[in-house]
């Protein structure tokens, strides 16, 4: 007798808060994406930000750090903030500039930035035109050319090569273009331009030219025991 009177207020209860739930709530007057209106006069349900609204992170007050020009025109410094912010020193810097490069940037233009990268050594041995090859970051032209034109071409891109803006955030976008400048030095350097503390390992080193890796005396041409181990389970 107790359990059917606790059932009955239980359903009672139950029809109150259901009763409580009008068909309004789940119909909202309310407006869907690009769905259309008659409340507002150019019948768009989708508006349109309000005039200088920032999004949240994307306040950008230091336009020559997000841009690379000063008065429409590319710049030739870095930005302040990326010695005060960003890293705690030059080296640091372009030590980065130098990892972000050889990931985004050596494909085409080489680590000697001389534009003969895989991507244009492949292309040319297929048969397709030159203009696809890089040109030259030791050319006179972009010798002479601010580092505010290099981060442009990362953020916009130039010519046939895409934007890295996706890929490349603004602070490494300005080491990559610190990296090509110093590049550039390396390339067309003397000895004058080197600390005179330094110029005794330049000399005691010497020239240094690169060596193709070969393979150790009595090492062995076949796959290993454990490789075929691998190989083997995978056919299974």
């Amino acid at each position: 007798m107790i359990m059917k009177r606790l059932v009955t207020v239980a359903l009672g209860v139950g029809m109150l808060f259901l009763a409580g739930c009008r068909q309004d709530m789940q119909d909202q007057p309310k407006y869907k994406s690009l769905r259309g209106s008659t409340f507002f006069a150019d019948g768009r349900g989708s508006r349109l930000p309000v005039a200088n609204t920032v999004a949240r992170g994307n306040l950008r007050a230091d336009q020559y750090f997000y841009t690379g020009k000063i008065n429409g025109l590319a710049a030739n410094q870095l930005p302040d903030r990326l010695l005060k912010e960003d890293f705690k020193s030059m080296a640091e810097l372009l030590a980065r500039g130098q990892q972000r490069y050889q990931v985004y940037c050596t494909p085409c233009h080489s680590r000697a930035g001389d534009g003969n990268g895989m991507i244009p050594q492949r292309a040319g041995n297929t048969g397709s035109t030159s203009a696809f090859r890089p040109p030259s970051y030791h050319e006179d032209r972009l010798k002479k050319a601010p580092l505010g034109h290099f981060y442009d071409v990362m953020t916009n891109g130039f010519g046939v090569m895409l934007n890295y803006s996706a890929q490349i955030n603004p602070r490494d976008r300005w080491a990559i273009a610190a990296y090509i400048r110093a590049l550039q030095l390396s390339q067309d350097a003397r000895i004058a331009d080197v600390p005179e503390s330094e110029r005794d390992k330049i000399q005691t080193l010497g020239p240094q030219t690169w060596q193709p890796m070969t393979p150790q005396a009595g090492a062995a041409s076949t796959p290993s025991t454990q490789t075929k181990e691998k190989q083997e389970g995978v056919r299974k």
